[in-house]
This record gives C-alpha cells, structure tokens and sequence, in this order.
C-alpha cells in the first residue's frame, strides 16, 4: 500500500543528496579564495505598483519585494507561481499537481488567498470576475523583465477589489538595443518546450518585444498531460513631443488535462501516487488581450494617462465523478478604462509631493453554457452574467526634510451586477477604502515605517448567484479587512539587509465556502491573522549571493461557529532559502530550498481532521555561458519527496484527498541570444 506522504530511505535518496551536500559545501566554501573588500555600488531599488508611479522602495510603507530580472534567469522557475512560492508571506500551491493551476495566497486567508491577491500584469487587471480567478500562464515566464510584490491592503486604494492580502504586478519586457534569441529545454515526463524573442528599436523611437513560446509534457500523474502556445508583444511609441504610447497584446491557448485529487481509501486500496481516478477530464483555454496606454506629459513633472484594455477568455472542460459528469464551456470578455494624473512637486530643497487622483471601469460578461448529468438525470443550464466596477481614488506621498516620509489615500468604488435568468437579476455594492503609513529613513539608507490600510473584497459572480435556483444571494456582503504593520529594513552595507515585519488584519464578512451549509457566505465573526515575515539579502562578495525569509502567520476566526478555529490552507511557519554562486566567469550555480509547516485542508473550517503534514523542497540550477550559448540544467526535489502541495476534504463520505506533487525530475537546454 502506497501512502500519500511516505519517505524513501536513506540509500534511495542517496545520490540526491549529495548533489545537495556537495552543492551546499561549494556555496559556503569554495567562494573563500575569491573574497573583494571592495563593495560593488548598489543602485536604489525602484517599485511602480505602490503608487502607480515609479518611486524609492524606501518610500513606501509596506513590505515590498522586487524580483529583477537577473533572479529570474538564474532561477529553476518554470512560470512566475516557481518564483513567488520561495518568497516570504506567499504561500503556493499547485492545485492539480501538473504546474497548470495555482493557488497564491498572500499573508494567509487559505483557500480565498486567490480572491484576496490582486494581479497585474503592467497595471493591468487579470483577476477575473468569477472564481476562475487568475490565470497564471497567461504571461510566459520569459516575457517577464521583473515581478513586484506589495504585501497587505495597500493597494486596494489604487487598484480596488482583490487586494486584502497584497498585490502581485508583472512587469514584461520592453526593447532596448536589438537583439534576439531562443531556447530549447526537455526534461522528465517527457517535456518539451521551445521559445524564441525579437527586441530592439526601429526608426528612432519606437522600441519593440515580441515573443513566443511552447510548451508540451506528459505530466508527473496519469491524465496529466498539457500543451499550451503563446505569443506576446509590447511596443513604445516616443516619437511624437511629450507623448509616449505603449501598445501590448498577448495570446494564450491549452490543453491540458485534469487528473484530480486522490482520496486516502484510494491510497489504502494499493493507487500509486501517479494514477488518476478521473481519465476523461480536461480543460482548454484561449485568451487573448490587448492594451494601449497614452500618456502625455506637462510641465513641472506632471502626467496624464489612460490605460485602455479588451480581454476574452473561452473555456470549456469536462469533469466527472462516481455517479455524475458535467460539461461546460463560457466565454468571458473584458473591457478597462483608466485615466489618472501625476503631478509631482519639489516645493523647497527639502519638501516635495506627490499626488495621483484617478478612476477605474471595468466591464466583464460572461456567457456559460452547461450539461450535467446526476444519477442519471441530464439538464442543460444557459447564462449570462455581468459586473460593471466603478472607482475613483486619490493618493499622496509627502517628502518632508529628504528623510521623513508621509502617505495617504481614499478610494471610492461601486459594483452593479447582473444575472439572466434570475430573479432578483440585479445587484449593486458600495465601499471605501483608505490608507496612510508614515517611512523614516534613519541610517544611510535604512528606513523604518508605519501604516494602515482598509481593503475590501466584492463576492465574484458563481458566489453571488446559484445555478441551481437561478437566484442571487442577496444577502452578501461586501468584505472588508483592517490591516496595521510595523517594519524596519536595516542596511548592514549597501549589498546586505535584513528586513522585518510585523503586521495584523482583521476581515469581517469574510467570503468562503462554508462546508457545513454547502454555500457561499460571509463567515461570522472576524478572521484575524497576526504575523512576522523576515528576510535576509547578502552579497557576500563578488560572487556569492544569499537570500533567506521566514514567515510566521497565525489565523484563526474570533467568534462565530468557527470560533477559535484555524483557517484552512494557512501554514504557520514558512521559511526559505538561497544561495547563488559563481566560482569562474560564465558559470552559475543556484541552490534553494522551501520549507512549508503543517496546514488545515482545504474546507476544514471546523478543524475536524488532523493537519496536512509539512514538507521540505531542494531545487540546484548549474548555468554555463559561453559566447553566446548558455547551457543549463535544473534538478527539482532532489530529495525525491512524496509530498502534496494541495489538500482537500471532499467526497461522499467525506474524507482527506490530495493532489500529489512530482517527485525528483531534471530539466535542461540551450539557449542562444545575438
């Protein structure tokens, strides 16, 4: 019998664990022959998402996190999810196993965590107005020029609904000198995947990135197997006086399929970890987008701007179950405007202001079109439903005496919801949200800050409306979350800090699936997280470079019929680790490792079952350049762990079921760049 967390012994795993070993020995050790006393001058980190502008990171009064380029490259990441699940208050879990859906959670609220984390990708909105929530592979990984990461309800000022938990922007690639490229990579399950890009600048101002990329794999599980296709382009028109135009598209398409979860009595019954209980599911996707961006510039460092953007998603799949099956198809489009104003002022030497006033439209529609067949009896569900978000905001940014800084803002938004057929078919929801924080810089470049954020959450479509009666739950509520923290980051030398952070948030109205009514509901009483996220970045000399976090969270609910309770999905401890190297020109090498703690499953708001055990994930990269070739080779689990990122309790009785992750598997290719 085949359990879902056994370990293998010592001697299996012995040859991953000295690559481990000997890969840790070389990190610590080797560099000594090659130590500078000379510090390599370190550029001011920048963020544009904290404020819709670009600015200092030791201006804003939150836990932010830039992940640049160069982390990127020198990653084993797949996808953006492989590079946020080694940050510190992000927790990551694939929930199929097969590195196509993902669930991102920032700072704690579990299985709503992808409901409560805003995604952009250039300022742009990609959460969806359903629970099909984010889809991560929209943007190939090598389309990316840098990831930011606001943690907490800050950005619910600037951005509205999805942000309680914090706020991810992706940032893709613009041109800059003219160059171009390609990579070829295969790895285990039988995957393949093949990219190639184009940059540079035509005429005189009019740089340009087009990319493309595919992807095919068998999987780590039966039924697992996808393929997906994309192509992206971003354009930057600068030609015409004090008007710069951005034009950015990109397309998506998949196959993939769907093994689903495995129970603990199929484990007990002899199912290896690979199989599936679900051989017809499948899922596929096409989505595009496209977005134009004009933005004149005045004097005396003032701005206008208005993004525009359209978006269409079609999906169709298919599931199944031991006395059912339901196949579905929707299509959903999207249509964004925002304008906003900058106006950035240098009032004396010592006192300067920043303000940006805005608002926000987005339209979505969805049509769905469904066949379910229960024990037997068959019936066929048309549906359109739509949201129409109004917002409008202000934010300002003080600099008083170079080293104090103030911060705050209001934002006002309306959602008006439809639903055809239904009765009521209409709904309208109001809110605010606020902010303020306050940054002192103490030492060089050491800052300490303070601050508050009140964020919200509006119920998505399918929680609003019940395909069953064709009726909306008019009673939800709009969810709203307190947020206070208090952090330092303190700079040892301009290329070594530790940054630490304490923060609190308190939800009421808090919008789950309640397991024990079998709906969609705001959960009584408040959810309350308290936490600590520490991290530590050290250019310890020229060539060895070291990260670490830590992150503690705990989040219970106060009051209500889960009182005292856990929330699910939420481990208390979190930690990772890294260490890039490079012993000779040209060559890299990259080992991290993650750690996870113990966490409730998925749906087990009464605490009734025992935790989902923790796990330990080992990845090494070696990256070799020469001339224009880069040889790489990316080995994942070397420890060969029997692990599931993804837990649930499902199933008629109900039981604990898992999503098993892959075990140790290798990736490797080539790339060329001219």
């Amino acid at each position: 019998m085949e359990k879902p967390y056994s370990s293998d012994n010592l001697s299996k795993r012995s040859f991953p664990i000295r690559v481990f070993c000997c890969s840790l020995f070389g990190l610590l050790f080797m560099p000594a022959f090659s130590f500078s006393g000379e510090n390599p001058e370190i550029l001011d980190e920048v963020v544009v998402t904290a404020s819709r502008y670009e600015e200092k990171l030791a201006n804003v009064p939150a836990n932010v996190t830039v992940i640049n380029e160069e982390r990127i490259r020198n990653s084993n990441a797949k996808n953006i999810t492989d590079i946020l699940r080694s940050e510190g208050g992000v927790n990551v879990s694939d929930i199929a196993g097969n590195r196509r859906y993902f669930s991102v959670d920032i700072r704690g609220f579990g299985e709503s965590g992808p409901l409560n984390t805003l995604v952009l990708v250039d300022g742009r909105r990609v959460n969806q107005a359903d629970l099909s929530g984010t889809d991560w592979s929209q943007i190939p990984l090598d389309r990316v020029q840098r990831i930011e990461i606001i943690r907490g309800g800050r950005g619910a000022v600037l951005y509205g609904d999805n942000a309680s938990g914090g706020v991810v922007n992706i940032i893709t690639k613009e041109g800059d000198k003219l160059k171009a490229g390609g990579e070829l990579a295969a790895g285990s399950y039988n995957t393949y995947s093949a990219n190639a890009f184009v940059g540079g600048t035509l005429v005189n101002n009019l740089p340009f990135y087009v990319s493309g990329s595919y992807l095919l794999s068998d999987g780590y599980r039966d039924n697992s197997r996808l393929e997906s296709k994309d192509t992206g382009m971003n354009i930057s028109l600068y030609g015409i006086k004090d008007l710069k135009i951005n034009i950015g598209t990109g397309y998506h398409q998949d196959d993939n399929r769907m093994p689903g979860a495995l129970k603990e009595s199929d484990f007990n019954a002899g199912r290896p970890r690979t199989s599936t209980t679900h051989p017809g599911d499948y899922a596929k996707i096409e989505d595009y987008y496209f977005k134009i961006s004009p933005e004149y510039f005045m004097a005396n460092n003032a701005s206008l701007k208005m993004d525009m953007s359209y978006r269409k998603r079609t999906f169709s799949s298919y599931s199944s179950g031991d006395s059912w099956n339901f196949l579905g198809t929707s299509g959903i489009q999207t249509i964004a405007f925002s304008p906003r104003a900058t106006i950035r002022n240098d009032i004396t030497g010592d006192i300067s202001n920043n303000l940006v006033a805005g608002a926000d439209y987005q339209w979505s529609q969805e049509e769905i079109r469904n066949r379910s067949d229960f024990f037997g009896s068959v019936s066929i569900g048309e549906y359109r439903l739509s949201k129409s978000n109004y917002g409008a905001y202000i934010h300002d940014e003080v600099a008083i005496a170079k080293r104090l800084f103030l911060s705050t803002g209001y934002r006002r938004d309306q959602a008006d919801l439809t639903f055809k057929p239904s009765s009521p078919d209409s709904l309208t929801m109001r809110t605010h949200a606020w902010t303020g924080g306050v940054n002192y810089n103490y030492l060089n470049k050491s800052y300490v800050y303070l601050a508050y954020s009140r964020s919200f959450r509006y119920p998505v479509l399918d929680e609003l409306y019940s395909y069953y009666t064709n009726t909306i739950n008019t009673s939800m509520k709009t969810q709203t979350s307190d947020s206070y923290e208090i952090g330092t980051r303190f700079y040892f030398r301009d290329d070594i800090y530790a940054h630490i952070n304490l923060f609190r948030s308190d939800t009421v109205n808090e919008i789950i699936y309640n397991p024990v009514t079998y709906a969609n509901e705001n959960i009584e009483g408040i959810a309350r997280r308290n936490g600590l996220e520490f991290s530590l970045s050290a250019r310890v000399i020229d060539s060895l470079t070291l990260r670490g976090n830590y992150t503690y969270v705990d989040a219970r609910m106060r009051g209500g019929m889960f009182g005292g309770k856990q929330v699910p999905n939420v481990p208390e401890h979190k930690a990772g680790i890294e260490g890039q190297y490079s012993p000779f020109r040209d060559f890299t090498m990259v080992l991290n490792g993650t750690y996870v703690g113990e966490r409730r499953f998925i749906s087990d708001f009464p605490n009734d079952y025992s935790r989902q055990k923790s796990y330990f994930l080992a990845n090494n990269k070696y990256k070799y350049r020469w001339k224009n070739l880069t040889l790489f080779l990316d080995i994942n689990n070397l420890f060969n762990q029997k692990y599931s990122e993804y837990g649930v309790i499902g199933g008629f009785p109900a039981e604990k079921a898992y999503y098993p992750s892959p075990g140790i598997n290798f990736f490797g290719g080539v790339r060329v760049e001219i």
